[in-house]
C-alpha cells in the first residue's frame, strides 16, 4: 500500500516555513518559487534526484532531508514539507524508495536497487545538483548570516519536536515561552 502524506507539517516557528507548509517569504530566507523575481531552486525532477541522492547516503526521515538541504545551502534554502512529502510519495510509487517500518508517526525511507540504478544513470546531473547546493552554501557563508540561520533552523526543529511530543501540556508551552522570552531579552541587550 502506497503512503499519502498530509500537509500538517508546516507549523514551524521562524525556521523557514509558515502555516500550511509554505516557505517563509521573509527577507533572507532563500530562493522562492514565486515573488521577488527569484527562480525556483529545483524543478520537480531535480528535487527527486537530490532527495534520492541523500537517501543513497543513508536512510532518512522527511524532515531530515529538509534539514540536510538547508544545512548544505548554509540556511539559504529549504524545500517545504508540502513539496518534499509528495515527492517522497512519488519516489515510493516509482519504486525508487521504500518506507522503513518503525514505531511512531515518523516515516524513514531507504533507497531501493531501482533507485540506485536510476541515480547511476543520472550521476552527472546529480553531481551538478549537489554542487549547486554546495555553491549556495558557500555564497551564504560569505554573507555572515549563516550561523544565525543555522541556529534558527535548529530552534524551529527543536520547537516542532518538543511541542509535538508534549501536545496538550500547558506547563511545557509556558516553559518554552519563558526560554524564548529570555533569549529575546538577551539579544536585545546585545544591541546596546
Amino acid at each position: 500500500m502506497k503512503m499519502r502524506f498530509g500537509h500538517g507539517y508546516g507549523h514551524w516557528l521562524g525556521g523557514g516555513f509558515g502555516p500550511g507548509g509554505r516557505e517563509h517569504r521573509g527577507r533572507g530566507w532563500g530562493h522562492h518559487e514565486r515573488g521577488g523575481g527569484r527562480r525556483r531552486v529545483f524543478d520537480g525532477g531535480e528535487l527527486r534526484l537530490v532527495l534520492l541522492s541523500l537517501l543513497e547516503a543513508q536512510p532518512r526521515h522527511g524532515y531530515d532531508l529538509i534539514r540536510e538541504i538547508e544545512e548544505r545551502t548554509g540556511g539559504s534554502y529549504a524545500p517545504s514539507p508540502g513539496v518534499v512529502y509528495p515527492t517522497l510519495t512519488m519516489l515510493d510509487e516509482m519504486g525508487h524508495i521504500d518506507e522503513v517500518k518503525e514505531e511512531g508517526a515518523r516515516k524513514r525511507f531507504v533507497i531501493t536497487d531501482a533507485g540506485r540504478d536510476h541515480l547511476a544513470e543520472k550521476r552527472e546531473e546529480v553531481d551538478a545538483l549537489l554542487e549547486r547546493l554546495s555553491r549556495m552554501g558557500q555564497e551564504e557563508g560569505r554573507t555572515g548570516a549563516a550561523p544565525i540561520k543555522r541556529a534558527m533552523m535548529g530552534l524551529s526543529m527543536a520547537l516542532r519536536d518538543t511541542l509535538g511530543a508534549g501536545r496538550g501540556r500547558e506547563d511545557l508551552v509556558h516553559d518554552v515561552a519563558a526560554i524564548l522570552d529570555e533569549a529575546a531579552r538577551k539579544i536585545e541587550r546585545l544591541e546596546k
